[in-house]
This record gives C-alpha cells, structure tokens and sequence, in this order.
C-alpha cells in the first residue's frame, strides 16, 4: 500500500496504521473486533472492519451454538459452516489490509450503518 493510499485511510487512535488495525479486527473474530470497536473511536474504516467482525463472526458462533443441538445433521452443518467462516476470515483480513472496504451483502450494510 502506497503512502498517498495509507493517508487515504486516516489515523487511527492507537497509533497502528489503519490498514493492520483493521486486519486485527478480524484476528480473533469477533473478540478482536469488539475490541477495536471500543478502543477506535474516529477511523471509520477500522469501525467498519471491527464492527463486521462482530456481525459476521458473531453470527456464525451463534448459528454453530444452535446447530449443534440438531441430532446428526447438526455435526455436518457446523462444519460446512467453520469452512465457511475459515474462508471469509482469510478473505476479510487480506482486504483490510488491502486498504478495502471490502462490503459482504447485509452483514457490510448493517456494520456501516452502525460504524
């Protein structure tokens, strides 16, 4: 990432460039995410990386928590979606520190409203 593009992206409160603080957003899912989400509290880009963290994340914790209860099919599910969830945190942490706003349909709309 260029200088011009980092400046782009703004300053963060911590004093990490905004394109790692937004990668860690996503490091350990939605923990990191609210994390940033209580530390940042100007750079919305980060806010936007965090707070997706948490909706994504956190969603895909609460699916697996409720599947798992399923006889049987419950195991299969829960595996097809830690893939899932394997897959789109590599995908989100390489686009954060792309410097993208990398938008995933309803969970990018919602944690842009609320950044």
């Amino acid at each position: 990432m260029s200088e011009n593009e980092q400046r782009d992206l703004g300053t963060t409160d911590t004093g990490i460039k905004p394109n790692v603080e937004a990668l860690l957003a996503y490091l350990l899912c939605f923990v990191t995410g609210l994390i940033f989400v209580l530390i940042e509290k100007n750079n919305k880009f980060v806010r936007f990386h965090a707070m997706q963290s948490i909706i994504v994340f956190g969603s895909i914790f609460i699916l697996q928590w409720i599947i798992s209860f399923i006889p049987g099919l419950g195991v299969l599910v829960s595996g097809l979606l830690s893939l899932a969830g394997v897959a789109l945190w590599i995908i989100l942490m390489v686009k954060a520190y792309q410097g993208e706003k990398f938008k995933l349909p309803w969970a990018g709309d919602l944690a842009e409203k609320n950044a």
